[in-house]
């Protein structure tokens, strides 16, 4: 697997902003999440919280970006910030 070129917390808020709101699927690693993106704060703050459909992977992170601040600030939920980063970035929502 090739390193992702930009795994900033700017990367992950730019992906999420472009991601479809409320539930969806995506696959990521050769498996279907089922993916809950929700966004707060007229669009400032997002939760996301996806489930391997099927298995026992979860991935669950808060994003903010108050409003006079220059980065969002990346909080995941109990987990290693390089799993949400990498799901993130690299999971694609299925149409």
């Amino acid at each position: 697997m090739q390193p992702l070129a930009d795994t900033s917390a700017e990367a992950v808020w730019t992906k999420l902003t472009a991601w479809p709101r409320g539930y969806f699927t995506a696959r990521y690693n050769g498996h279907r999440y089922g993916v809950s993106n929700t966004a707060h704060a007229n669009g400032r703050s997002f939760k996301l919280y996806a489930e391997q459909l099927g298995g026992p992977d979860r991935i669950s992170l808060n994003i903010y970006r108050p409003e006079h601040a220059t980065d969002p600030a990346l909080r995941p939920c109990e987990m290693p910030l390089d799993k949400v980063t990498t799901f993130v970035l690299e999971a694609e929502p299925e149409t």
